[in-house]
C-alpha cells in the first residue's frame, strides 16, 4: 500500500511541477519580450514614454486574444485542445527570433505604426504564449490532483514569472547581452515552453470537455462579470497612468517605466496568492487613506521633492492594485467558468490600458486620466467606515445624519474653490494647510460610503493643484500633449521670462523683455559650450559655415547664428514645431533665422539621407530630457553624425541631466571610435543674472576627429571676454563598454540614489 501511495504522491508532485514550470515559463517570456521589444523599436521612435504605454497598451490586447482563445478552446475535448494550441504554438514560431519590420513611422503616426509593427512582428507568438496560463489552468483542472478544483495559485505562479521576466530585462539581459543574443535566447526559451506543453498534453485525457456549467455553478449574472472587468480595468488603467504621471510631472527616470508594472504583477501575485484574504484585508484597509494623502499630493508636483512623490505615486500605485485584484479574486467563480473569468479579466486589463495609453493623448492635454483613474479607484473600492462609530454618523433618521448627508459635499466644494486660489504647494500658509486637512478629514470620514467618499476625493484632488490645472487646459495652445510628451508654455514674470517646461524639465526659456529677447538663455547662453563653439564657427569656418541642431527646443541656438550661415535643425515632434514655429509662442526662430531649413522627423534617420560633409558644426540637444532616446547615443550613432560633418568639422552634445551621468557614455564611444573629445561644464556668475537673463548651469561636449582640430577649436572657443574656457577632458574610467544599436544599458548611467533624493 506505501509504495502505490508513495508513487501516486511522487507523479503528483511532479504532475503539479510541471504546470508550474509552464505557466511561469510562459508569463516570463511574454514579460521578458516586451522591454526587449521596446528596445528594438528606440531607434525608430526614440525614448518617449509613449513608446512604452502604447506598447504594453498592445501587449493587453494581445494578451486578451490569447484568453479568447484559450476560452474557445476549452469548449473542444482535451485532446482537441492540445492539438489546435500546439499548431497555433508551430505557426507562431515561424515568425522567430523576435523583432520589427524594417522602416520608420511618419510624423505624427508614431502610435499607430508602432501598434502594426508589434501586430506583424510578434503579435502570433505573444497571442499563443499569453494562452498558456488560463489554458493550463484548465488542463490542470482536469487532472486527478487533489488541487484540481482550486487551480488558482498557478495564476499567482504566472504573475511570479511575468514579475522575474520584467526585472531580468534592465537588470541581467540587457547589460549582458547584445540584442541579437537576446533574441536567440527568448526564442531557446520559446521551444523549452512547446515541448513542456507537448508533454503536459500527452497526459490529457482523450474524453469529452468536462467544463460545461453544471447546476450546482450557473453562470455568473452580467452585473457580476462587469463588476470582474471594472475591478481589472482601474489598476491596469493606473499602472499606466502612473507610469505617464510620473514620467510627466514628477521625474522621467527610463526606470520609471518597468517599476509600476512589476508593482502590478506583484499585486496579482498576493491577490492569487496563499495568503490573499490577508494581502487584501490590509491593502482595502489603508487605500482609502493613501488615497486621500497621495492622491492629492500627486497634483502638488515640486522639482525639488519629485523622487519623494514618485515613491508615494507607486506606493498607493500598489495598494490600490492588491485592494482592487483582492477583491477580484475573492470573488472568483467555480472552476467550471475559469476561462470565462480570465477573459474578462484580460478585458478589463486591455480597456483600461487602451484608455489610459490611447485615448487619454488624444483626448486630455494633461495627464487627467490619472486623476480620474484614481477616483474610479476609491468608487470601487469595498472598504469599511473606520471605525463603527464613524459609520453610525451617516444612518439614521436623526438631525445629525442628515445634516451630515446634505452638507459634507457643499461644504467641501467651498473650501476646494477657495483652496484652488489660494494654496500654492511651493509656499503654503497655515490657513491653507489647515483647509487640505479639514477636506482630507470629510473624506475620511466618508469611507464606506463609495460616492460620498470619491465626491471628497475629486475636491480634495481639485484644491491640491486640480483647478490649476483645469485653468491651464482652458487656455489655448497653454499645453500641448503629443506622442512624445506633455509641453507647457509658462510666464514667471517675476523673472521676466518664458518656460518651455516638459513635467519638470525645463527645455529651454526666452526673456519677455522684447531687448534681451534674441539673448539665448537657460543651457545656451554665449559662455555656455554651445555659446562657445558656435559663437566661434566664423573663425572656424569661414562666414558661410553650415550648422546643424538636433532639437528645436524653444530655438534659443539659432540666436547664435551670423549672417550667411546655413542652418538646418531636426526635430521629431510635430507639437514643438507648432509652438514654435507655427503659434511663435517663442520668437528666436522668427527674429533670428526666419528662412531656418526644419527637417521633422526622427534626428537619426534624417541625417542619414543628408550628403556626406554636409555640416561644419552639429549639436545634438536631445539629451536633457531624462528619458533620452538611447539611439542617438550609440556607436552608430557617432558614426552617422561624423558622415555628414566636414573633415574638420565638431560634433556638441549636450549632457546635461538630472538623472544620468552620460559622461562615461560618450567617453566609452569616444575611446572606441578613436576620437578626441572636451567637455564644458559651465555655471554662470551671480553677476551675469538680471531679470530677463536667465542662465543654467550646462554640459556640453565637443568632439573632433584629431587632437590638431580639437586644439584648434580651443584656442577660438574662448569666453567672450577672450580668456581661456575651462574645457577639460572627459572622466574615463575605463573599462565601460561603448553603447551600440546592440548592447546599451540606461541602468549603468544612472546617477547614485543619494544624488537623486531631493
Amino acid at each position: 500500500m506505501t509504495a502505490p501511495s508513495a508513487a501516486g504522491a511522487a507523479a503528483t508532485l511532479s504532475r503539479r511541477a510541471l504546470f508550474i514550470a509552464i505557466v511561469a515559463l510562459g508569463s516570463f517570456l511574454l514579460f521578458l519580450v516586451q522591454p526587449m521589444v521596446a528596445r528594438i523599436a528606440l531607434p525608430r521612435l526614440g525614448g518617449a514614454p509613449a513608446v512604452w504605454n502604447t506598447a504594453m497598451a498592445f501587449y493587453q490586447a494581445a494578451l486578451l486574444l490569447g484568453y479568447l482563445w484559450a476560452h474557445g478552446l476549452s469548449r473542444l475535448a482535451p485532446r482537441a485542445q492540445a492539438a489546435a494550441h500546439l499548431a497555433l504554438l508551430l505557426a507562431a514560431a515561424a515568425t522567430l527570433p523576435v523583432g520589427l519590420a524594417e522602416g520608420a513611422p511618419p510624423p505624427g503616426q508614431e502610435a499607430g505604426w508602432l501598434v502594426r509593427a508589434l501586430a506583424l512582428g510578434i503579435g502570433p507568438l505573444f497571442v499563443a504564449v499569453a494562452a498558456q496560463a488560463p489554458l493550463m489552468q484548465a488542463w490542470f483542472a482536469r487532472t486527478d490532483d487533489p488541487n484540481a478544483r482550486e487551480p488558482w495559485f498557478l495564476y499567482a505562479a504566472s504573475n511570479a514569472g511575468s514579475l522575474f521576466g520584467l526585472l531580468a530585462y534592465p537588470l541581467v539581459l540587457e547589460p549582458l547581452l547584445t540584442l541579437s543574443a537576446q533574441r536567440w535566447l527568448w526564442s531557446a526559451g520559446y521551444g523549452l515552453l512547446v515541448l513542456l506543453v507537448a508533454t503536459a498534453a500527452l497526459g490529457l485525457p482523450a474524453g469529452p470537455t468536462t467544463t460545461a456549467p453544471s447546476a450546482a455553478a450557473p453562470a455568473p449574472s452580467l452585473g457580476r462579470q462587469i463588476r470582474w472587468v471594472a475591478w481589472a480595468a482601474v489598476p491596469s488603467g493606473l499602472m499606466l497612468s502612473t507610469t505617464a504621471h510620473l514620467t510627466t510631472d514628477i521625474m522621467a527616470m527610463p526606470l520609471l517605466w518597468v517599476i509600476p508594472l512589476a508593482l502590478y504583477l506583484l499585486s496579482l501575485v498576493l491577490a492569487f496568492g496563499t495568503h490573499a484574504a490577508r494581502w487584501t484585508r490590509i491593502a482595502t484597509t489603508a487605500a482609502p487613506v493613501l488615497l486621500m494623502i497621495f492622491g492629492a499630493a500627486g497634483m502638488m508636483a515640486i522639482d525639488r521633492a519629485a523622487s519623494l512623490y514618485g515613491v508615494a505615486s507607486l506606493l498607493l500605485l500598489f495598494t490600490l492594485a492588491v485592494a482592487l485584484h483582492g477583491a477580484l479574486a475573492a470573488d472568483r467563480p467555480n472552476v467550471t467558468h475559469l476561462t470565462r473569468f480570465y477573459l474578462l479579466l484580460a478585458l478589463g486589463g486591455g480597456l483600461g490600458g487602451a484608455f489610459a495609453a490611447l485615448v487619454a493623448p488624444v483626448v486630455f492635454d494633461w495627464v487627467w486620466e490619472h486623476p480620474l483613474l484614481l477616483l474610479a479607484a476609491g468608487l470601487l473600492l469595498p472598504a469599511r467606515p473606520l471605525t463603527r462609530r464613524i459609520g453610525a454618523l451617516w444612518v439614521g433618521p436623526g438631525g445629525r445624519a442628515r445634516a451630515l448627508r446634505v452638507l459634507h459635499a457643499p461644504v467641501a466644494l467651498v473650501l476646494s474653490w477657495w483652496l484652488g486660489a489660494a494654496f500654492t504647494p511651493a509656499e503654503p500658509t497655515p490657513a491653507t494647510v489647515a483647509g487640505l486637512m479639514a477636506l482630507a478629514g470629510l473624506g475620511l470620514l466618508a469611507i464606506g460610503r463609495p460616492f460620498a467618499f470619491t465626491v471628497q476625493l475629486a475636491l480634495l484632488v481639485m484644491a491640491a493643484g486640480g483647478w490649476r490645472q483645469l485653468d491651464i487646459s482652458t487656455i489655448p495652445d497653454a499645453r500641448t500633449r503629443s506622442f512624445f510628451g506633455i509641453h507647457a508654455i509658462q510666464n514667471d514674470l517675476r523673472a521676466r521670462v518664458r518656460r518651455l517646461v516638459h513635467g519638470t524639465t525645463m527645455h529651454g526659456l526666452q526673456s519677455l523683455d522684447p531687448a534681451k529677447a534674441r539673448i539665448p538663455l537657460s543651457y545656451y547662453g554665449p559662455e555656455s559650450g554651445a555659446g562657445l563653439v558656435l559663437g566661434a564657427a566664423e573663425r572656424l569656418f569661414g562666414p558661410r559655415a553650415r550648422i546643424g541642431v538636433v532639437g528645436l527646443g524653444t530655438g534659443s541656438l539659432v540666436c547664435h547664428a551670423r549672417p550667411g550661415q546655413d542652418w538646418t535643425v531636426f526635430e521629431i515632434d510635430p507639437a514643438v514645431v507648432h509652438l514654435v514655429i507655427e503659434r511663435q509662442a517663442f520668437t528666436y526662430v522668427r527674429d533670428c533665422q526666419p528662412g531656418l531649413r526644419l527637417v521633422l522627423g526622427d534626428a537619426r534617420l534624417r541625417l542619414a539621407r543628408e550628403p556626406a560633409g554636409r555640416f561644419d558644426v552639429l549639436a545634438v540637444d536631445a539629451f536633457t530630457s531624462d528619458s533620452i532616446p538611447l539611439h542617438l547615443l550609440t556607436r552608430e550613432a557617432m558614426r552617422t553624425y561624423w558622415r555628414t560633418l566636414s573633415p574638420q568639422g565638431v560634433l556638441l552634445l549636450h549632457v546635461s541631466n538630472r538623472f544620468l551621468d552620460l559622461e562615461p557614455v560618450v567617453a566609452a564611444i569616444v575611446r572606441a571610435e578613436g576620437l578626441v573629445a572636451r567637455r564644458l561644464r559651465h555655471v554662470p556668475r551671480a553677476e551675469t543674472l538680471a531679470p530677463g537673463l536667465v542662465w543654467s548651469a550646462s554640459d556640453w561636449i565637443a568632439v573632433t576627429r584629431t587632437e590638431a582640430a580639437m586644439a584648434r577649436l580651443m584656442a577660438e572657443a574662448r569666453s567672450p571676454g577672450g580668456a581661456p574656457a575651462a574645457w577639460a577632458p572627459l572622466s574615463d574610467p575605463g573599462g565601460r563598454r561603448a553603447w551600440s544599436d546592440e548592447h546599451a544599458a540606461v541602468v549603468e548611467a544612472l546617477k547614485p540614489l543619494s544624488t537623486l533624493l531631493p
